[in-house]
């Protein structure tokens, strides 16, 4: 049964009362980042709204939300996560109508959105059955009878150029070959600029030190909540550089998140079958229970005269789980931190409507997208503007993730 809340809001609302995630946000008469929890189209200031967690682990802690990020509450654990749900959810209930003027409510259309946390580290992922499966026809690789069904295969990302939704993305510059019948590389701005429908997962809790690592039955307790990830990718500069230690420049230059950080706790209700595993992984990455999530991944490309729906796709496409993802990132010891960020890597599904990059649609660009205004694409163009998004639908109320979005800009290469 759906939970009702004093503020109103549509049964398609990305944030009802069962969603409650976290983001940080400004306002122009407060510049200040500051945390905040998303309700129908409003944001609960956590900073300047008094009384709201009252249970006995938060209580002698909130200046955990008082904080320019949410790395700290992060910190806390899964014990005081479930405890500010609980408390938020109270003082948002319908019953409680009377802290509507006890709490700071911000328009969500008012408010500046910025990193919800410091990512200190950033590993993505190549997660996707049908997405590896793709990439093996496209490029005659035999990626699924190597040892991709044995590791989470993934590299380490660039924090650095970690984007919030909304923030422009610079076509990059790098070495391509242009003819591969003559292999001599030049600079030049990519022109294979490509999006990836993913999935990102940050970490928190008490976590492993140096040299430890992490235990499958309980690593999920380290899982704080999801965003929709963007991974962008210039194909031309990875086909040359990739071999042989894998993407480099080609994923540097930005990675988009969207602003809102859905909990896993929020996600419980949608929890879905994990694919299943042939062979049989090693012990330290077997798990029975499911940790795979229906959520529904769109893909939409806004141009100046179109908008059209790309592909949808699902989170429950995912072979390797995000446990498995992080029982393995830690298997030598590699110590994780709060705050830090896993990508799913590109989710594909089985359809080409269900594919999670363009390179996929147009089978390297050998098949054009056309648009809804005619128009054709192979890879992105200057002005072309990507929105993902994700929802898990329940009964009579959707779970949402908002908006990851990022509009391209043309190079100023050369200068």
């Amino acid at each position: 049964m759906s939970k009702t809340s004093f503020v109103d809001y549509s049964p398609d609302c990305d944030f009802p009362i069962e969603n409650l995630p976290y983001g940080v946000f400004s306002t122009k008469d407060d510049g200040t980042p500051r945390i905040g929890v998303a309700i129908g189209d409003l944001i609960l200031d956590l900073k300047k709204s008094n009384g709201v967690f009252q249970g006995p682990l938060l209580k002698g802690k909130t200046d955990v939300f008082k904080q320019t990020t949410l790395n700290d509450f992060m910190a806390l654990g899964k014990p005081y996560w479930i405890e500010a749900r609980q408390s938020l959810q109270s003082y948002l209930a319908k019953e409680n109508s009377s802290n509507r003027n006890k709490g700071v409510f911000v328009p969500q259309s008012e408010a500046k959105m910025h990193l919800p946390a410091q990512i200190g580290d950033y590993s993505d992922f190549f997660s996707s059955y049908y997405h590896a499966y793709n990439c093996s026809l496209m490029f005659n690789m035999a990626i699924l009878k190597s040892n991709w069904r044995h590791i989470p295969i993934a590299y380490h990302g660039r924090s650095s150029s970690i984007c919030i939704s909304g923030t422009p993305v610079k076509r990059p510059v790098g070495q391509i070959i242009e003819n591969p019948a003559q292999p001599e590389p030049t600079l030049q701005p990519t022109k294979r600029l490509d999006f990836e429908l993913e999935v990102g997962v940050f970490l928190g809790g008490p976590l492993n030190k140096l040299g430890t690592t992490m235990d499958i039955d309980t690593v999920q307790d380290n899982i704080f909540g999801v965003v929709i990830l963007n991974d962008w990718s210039a194909r031309d500069v990875q086909l040359w550089e990739m071999v042989p230690l894998g993407p480099f420049l080609a994923k540097n230059f930005a990675s988009t998140i969207s602003p809102w950080i859905v909990t896993m706790e929020a996600l419980q209700p949608f929890l879905t079958e994990n694919m299943k595993q042939d062979p049989v992984p090693l012990p330290y990455l077997r798990h029975e229970d499911n940790y795979n999530f229906d959520i529904v991944l769109e893909a939409h490309l806004k141009t100046d005269t179109s908008l059209t729906k790309l592909s949808q796709s699902n989170y429950k496409y995912l072979y390797w789980t995000a446990k498995q993802q992080l029982c393995h990132h830690a298997i030598t010891g590699c110590n994780m931190r709060p705050g830090d960020l896993l990508g799913s890597g590109t989710i594909s599904g089985p359809t080409k409507d269900s594919v999670g990059c363009l390179m996929e649609l147009t089978f390297n660009a050998r098949d054009p997208v056309t648009l809804t205004d005619g128009k054709h694409r192979t890879f992105l163009e200057d002005g072309d503007e990507v929105i993902l998004s994700g929802y898990c639908q329940g009964q009579g109320y959707r779970v949402g993730f908002g908006k990851c979005s990022g509009k391209i800009l043309p190079s100023d290469y050369p200068l």
